[in-house]
């Protein structure tokens, strides 16, 4: 998911304004606000690694709400002239640097940012905002994160939906109407007399919004707040307007708009940093020493290699270690990859195969010629991410031997947290070069420096000791998920067809269903008009609004549920909808030329070791309706005969969570193949296990996970719909039952803050600076991380585990059966029917003995003609 960082500049240059000092260069301009500004630019560049920038900024014409309230912001004062000089330069500053910068006639910076996020989260982005303005936290959501800056322009509190209900207990979006009771001084906003912060707070979490509070005035305590309430209903509701940030601004959008990765133009920045005497920003891009970079570049051979004869003499005079950089070619369809550039780097050299080149005028030739060296086992080879290159040799039969170290994979084991592991990065982070640039050439400079690269990861990996991690978990996975990548998963494209159909005939059969409970046509897809037929037309209770009208989100809907059976139609339709235009329409567009869907594992992604699947995500296929489920059934084995079976492990997660606390009464439950949820059910209810309701089982299998996810009592209240004191007195009993697990988490807390990391069974380390901060909000975040990514780090160690024993036991014994998919705890293989048996126990054998636990490893297995049948 890539990482949109939006700059709420006018609140950020008044903050830096006036947290430091006054700055002048030698002529006399002011630049503390621009100092200021950037060193908090670089701060959040660091710690939050986004693939793309942009700043917004006010303009100085009235916007909307000066039109609608003339005394909005009234009584504010001017901004200083020291201040306002600096604004022109930090724009010129900002666009020589890379950013690209929105602003527009009749809206504020705010509402920019609110259109802008939202756009952003629905094109799938994950968004942070800086602003010194707790006005933007009304934008807080799962996807988008606030970062508002606190005591000048050092510190910072994040803000996402989660954290910002942990502290305020109370959702993002209800904050609009907790502005609308108590005001805002600073924007000169009125709300309701009298009432203040925390009596609106107070109201809010009693009443859910500012219109039931002024529905059930007569029932709220205190005689001068329901006069006060009475007296000013028109002028809440206002403000509650003037205080929403409008998500909507009239601007055309592009992922090409808020996704521009624009070059610095140094010369310019270079000029301008010196006028203005800053030398943290000449530093900070080096455009004082692009002449010292050129030398350095200079430095490096450059051998281009185009023709067969040339890349033969260079393969040939490769003797012990060989480090390797390549290039493929930009295609979805695994058909389609080929290799461009082979790089092969020495000691200040680097020799550039121009591999499409050869390929064009002798293929067969050059693919021999690359099998021998590839193939050779005296010749030890670092490759950096080399899976795509193991994938793309595949197809030639070719298999990579003497292969013993991908960088990409230890700088992931090193350090999960960044968002790539690109070669130009890494060698700037651990050898403190400062390269820049693009191209080949730029490969060529890099792969010289793979050796060093190489010596210095080697020696960190053995140095935090993840050798075993590395050599016996992720180095051979690379080739497991290779060949998964290579296989792929056949489709039933006649059964993909018929779904097509079917979801079609289902989508128009929900909707004329809603019609007839609406009496009308309109667009269900549109919360606008939704919200006008179930508030308006049918009366339906008001849970929600937002600053367009009625909000109809999932949560909305939920509560409607027993007041109009349109509801749950407009639930199915929204499902099927997607689902359809997800899987049914979207796999379509991702079936390779052989009829199979060729996903895409990446194994350096998440920071809790496991791993994804992209082009399609194969893990996310909905299973809550029925419709969604058949999905599954185009997925099929590769030939007529042959099975496939689906291997899942049974409650892994609290199984780890019983091995790493030691908790006797968890593990004994375990033992004696107890139904674990059933059985806490019974602990923390205290009711035999044959009086365990089906409610019972369901909440406690809710506070079983919730305590693998370090939950508060406030979730885990707001999960099972009881009062607070209620889910904590049941997680009371829990760690009364369960004693050494409330010890473990306590443990692996104070270990966090101790260390700065955690880790699981196998080693993983998982570094947790959110537990260091001071913000009590982020610290409570990166108590519940380290409370959980010990137990899901560990789950996907092992789960990998046996991966890489079930490929090699099946290539071992020279079977023809194959691993060909993996979701979170579950495997999924190719079985051909002779070999079903034995099959069936070698994959039961390997997984349950993956890891000597103090449970045992429990396996699921189920096995059909498709997906559908074996889930």
């Amino acid at each position: 998911m890539k990482r949109l960082l939006i700059l709420d500049s006018n609140s950020l240059m008044n903050r830096a304004f006036y947290a430091l000092p006054p700055l002048t260069n030698s002529d006399g301009i002011n630049t503390n606000a621009i100092y200021g500004f950037m060193n908090m630019l670089f701060k959040m560049k660091d710690e939050l690694n986004p693939d793309t920038i942009i700043a917004t900024f006010d303009r100085k014409a009235p916007t909307f709400r000066h039109k609608e309230y003339e005394d909005y912001k009234a009584g504010r004062k001017k901004m200083p002239p020291e201040l306002a000089e600096q604004f022109p330069i930090i724009k010129e500053l900002l666009g020589f640097i890379g950013i690209g910068i929105f602003e527009i006639d009749g809206f504020e910076a705010d509402d920019l940012i609110g259109t802008i996020s939202k756009f952003a989260e629905e094109s799938d982005m994950e968004v942070f905002i800086v602003t010194g303005d707790k006005d933007a936290l009304q934008l807080a959501s799962e996807k988008t994160k606030v970062v508002i800056t606190k005591k000048g322009v050092t510190e910072t509190a994040i803000y996402d939906e989660k954290a910002f209900v942990d502290e305020f207990e109370i959702t993002p979006v209800q904050f609009i109407d907790v502005k609308g009771l108590m005001g805002d001084k600073s924007d000169n906003i009125p709300g309701v007399p009298g009432v203040g912060e925390k009596t609106a707070f107070k109201l809010i979490k009693e009443y859910g919004s500012l219109e039931e509070v002024l529905k059930h005035i007569p029932e709220i305590s205190g005689k001068k707040l329901k006069e006060n309430l009475e007296n000013n209903m028109e002028q809440a509701v206002f403000s509650k307007k003037l205080a929403t940030i409008m998500r909507e601004v009239p601007i055309e959008l592009s992922l090409k708009d808020i996704e521009s990765d624009n070059e610095p133009k140094l010369k310019e920045l270079n000029k301008l940093a010196k006028n203005l005497q800053l030398k943290s920003i000449l530093a900070r891009y080096n455009a004082h020493s692009e002449e010292e970079e050129l030398a350095e570049i200079a430095n490096i051979e450059i051998n281009n290699v185009e023709t067969l004869d040339g890349m033969k003499e260079v393969l040939s005079n490769i003797k012990d270690r060989s480090y390797i950089l390549f290039t493929l070619s930009d295609a979805s369809l695994y058909s389609k990859l080929e290799l461009e550039y082979l790089i092969l780097g020495e000691e200040n050299k680097a020799n550039i195969i121009d591999f499409k080149l050869i390929n064009m005028s002798n293929r067969e030739e050059a693919l021999k010629t690359l099998k021998i060296f590839m193939e050779d086992k005296s010749i030890n080879k670092v490759i950096h991410d080399a899976k795509s290159l193991i994938t793309f040799l595949n197809k030639y039969d070719i298999e990579i031997q003497g292969f013993d170290f991908d960088t990409a994979i230890a700088a992931y084991l090193i350090d999960s947290s960044k968002s790539n592991y690109d070669i130009l990065n890494l060698i700037n982070q651990y050898l403190e070069k400062d390269i820049k640039g693009e191209g080949i050439k730029l490969n060529g400079i890099c792969c010289s420096y793979l050796i060093k690269l190489y010596n210095e990861l080697k020696t960190r990996l053995n140095k935090e000791d993840m050798d075993e991690l590395y050599y016996k978990v992720e180095h051979p996975l690379i080739y497991v998920l290779s060949s998964m990548e290579s296989i792929g998963f056949n489709i039933n494209q006649d059964k993909l067809e018929e779904l097509r159909v079917k979801f079609k005939e289902q989508i128009e059969k929900t909707q004329k269903e809603i019609y007839d409970l609406s009496e009308e046509e309109f667009n269900i897809s549109s919360p606008k008009q939704l919200g006008k037929i179930l508030f308006e037309k049918l009366d339906l209770p008001v849970i929600k609004k937002t600053k367009t009208g009625y909000s109809t989100n999932q949560e909305v809907l939920e509560k409607l549920l027993d007041k109009h059976p349109i509801i749950s139609k407009v639930m199915y339709f929204r499902q099927i909808t997607k689902i359809n235009s997800t899987y049914v329409e979207g796999l379509k567009n991702v079936i390779d030329e052989d009829g199979y869907i060729h996903s895409n594992f990446n194994q350096t992604v998440t920071t809790t070791g496991r791993l994804s699947s992209t082009e399609p995500n194969l893990q996310n296929i909905p299973i809550k309706y029925e419709m969604g489920k058949e999905i599954r059934k185009v997925f099929i084995p590769k030939e007529k005969n042959d099975i496939l079976i689906s291997c899942d492990y049974s409650q892994i997660e609290l199984r780890v969570l019983a091995h790493v606390a030691d908790d006797k009464n968890m593990i004994d439950g375990f033992m004696n193949h107890s139904d674990i949820h059933t059985k806490t059910a019974s602990e923390v209810f205290k009711v035999p296990i044959d009086e365990v309701t089906s409610t019972m089982r369901s909440n406690a299998k809710a506070v079983n996970f919730g305590i693998v996810y370090g939950i508060s009592d406030f979730s885990l209240a707001q999960d099972l719909k009881i009062t607070k004191k209620e889910a904590g007195e049941y997680m009371a009993i829990y760690f009364e039952r369960y004693p050494k697990i409330k010890e473990y988490l306590n443990y692996v807390s104070e270990y966090a803050k101790e260390k700065g990391y955690v880790l699981t069974i196998l080693n993983r380390r998982r570094f947790i600076p959110e537990i260091k901060s001071s913000n009590k909000i982020v610290k409570a975040l990166g108590e519940r991380l380290a409370m959980n990514a010990p137990i899901q780090g560990s789950a996907a160690d092992i789960i990998k585990l046996a991966m890489v024993n079930v490929y090699s036991k099946l290539k071992e014994n020279k079977l023809k059966s194959e691993l060909i998919l993996q979701v979170h705890d579950e495997l999924i293989l190719n079985v051909k029917e002779n070999e079903f048996d034995e099959v069936k126990n070698l994959v039961t054998e390997e997984m349950e003995n993956a890891i000597k636990l103090k449970v045992a490893l429990d396996v699921d297995m189920k096995y059909g003609a498709t997906w559908y049948d074996a889930k």
